[in-house]
């Protein structure tokens, strides 16, 4: 007797998505069957390229179709995405941008710029769009990390207006106010201006289709961070601190901040920057510089998700520096963590899409 397609949907709708607690066929996320007698091939359609559980979700697949339809058949699963978003289309800024996600931190030195652009590039590497926005006005960091302290972003005319076309450079759109000052000249702006800068970043550049949009935010709770809950619609922030009290102390008001009624940004989660350091001639040893562990125990209490947990290394500053990103190496300890933490992250935002 054939096999039906009726008969391979029914077998997947027992394939349970252990996030969104639905069935892979009520959430639409097979299509493409394709049969060929013994030979069954469809496609696993994930709400992000980056998710942490497709191998996972592909294997209880396959096990699906030869528990309930035949256990002697070859069944391919072809793995591909569609991010998901709660933006809409008529979005007044950045509507062809599917998520937007704020990188903050309470307080300055935690290394909130380092994580954004790996984020950035950890999420282009697994093959989402990607921008990312230098919002930090007075210190921006994100021309040096990629190595373009001299670029100039190209400006073209378009219906009467100027446009600005944000630099690419491993897979990741950029635009800094970096690119548009000098690089030693120091920025004296009140806030409005500031404000007004940033404003410009979202509205006068051509972004074209992103599913991920990172802006990394200067520390602190102040008129950048309002000027962007105002300006656009916020999917989720990343909280950012190191393990030390006295960071965690900041990093708490900042998610306070966000969680406030009047902002009502959802919190992704925290990462923990620093977490312990590890020596370049002792790999496999830990130090815990800044305390253990601090940021777990705060998104305990705070029933936040801990996203990642970063290592102090020598090579991720010295990265960061030459313009080549740690997230960029292919199997070294800290480009995986760098990978989880995108993964943690495009798993809260689809989480968060479908409630």
């Amino acid at each position: 007797m054939s096999i039906t397609k009726e008969q391979i949907l029914d077998a997947l709708k027992y394939v349970i998505d252990p996030d969104l607690q639905r069935d892979l066929v009520t959430l639409k996320m097979i299509d493409d069957i394709k049969i060929d007698e013994k030979n069954i091939s469809f496609s696993l359609v994930l709400t992000t390229p980056a998710c942490p559980l497709k191998n996972q979700l592909k294997k209880l697949c396959i096990e699906a179709i030869h528990q309930f339809v035949d256990k002697d058949t070859n069944v391919e699963v072809n793995l591909s995405s569609k991010v998901t978003s709660k933006r809409k289309q008529e979005e007044k800024l950045l509507s062809q941008v599917k998520n937007i996600i704020a990188v903050a931190s309470g307080k300055g030195g935690v290394g909130k710029s380092t994580i954004a652009v790996n984020l950035a590039i950890a999420l282009a590497k697994q093959g989402a769009k990607v921008g990312l926005i230098d919002a930090d006005i007075y210190g921006p960091s994100i021309p040096i990390m990629f190595d373009l302290e001299d670029a100039k972003p190209e400006v073209i005319e378009k219906d009467g207006k100027k446009i600005i076309i944000p630099i690419e450079k491993f897979g990741v759109k950029l635009l800094s106010i970096g690119f548009f000052v000098a690089k030693d000249q120091a920025l004296i702006w009140r806030g409005p201006m500031a404000s007004n800068a940033l404003s410009q970043l979202f509205s006068d550049a051509e972004w074209d289709e992103l599913d991920y949009m990172i802006i990394d935010l200067p520390p602190g709770t102040g008129d950048i961070q309002l000027t962007l809950i105002q300006k656009v619609n916020v999917s989720g922030v990343i909280i950012v601190s190191t393990p030390q009290n006295v960071a965690l102390a900041d990093a708490r008001k900042a998610v306070n901040m966000f969680q406030n009624k009047d902002v009502n940004v959802p919190i992704l989660g925290l990462v923990e920057n620093m977490a312990y350091f590890i020596p370049a001639e002792l790999p496999n040893n830990k130090y815990f510089i800044f305390g253990k562990e601090g940021c777990k125990y705060l998104s305990q209490e705070m029933k936040i998700p801990l996203l990642a947990q970063i290592p102090l290394v020598q090579s991720v500053c010295e990265s960061g520096d030459k313009g080549k990103p740690a997230s960029l190496e292919d199997n070294s300890s800290t480009s995986k963590a760098f990978m989880e933490m995108a993964e943690n992250t495009a798993r809260q935002i689809a989480i968060n899409n479908y409630v």
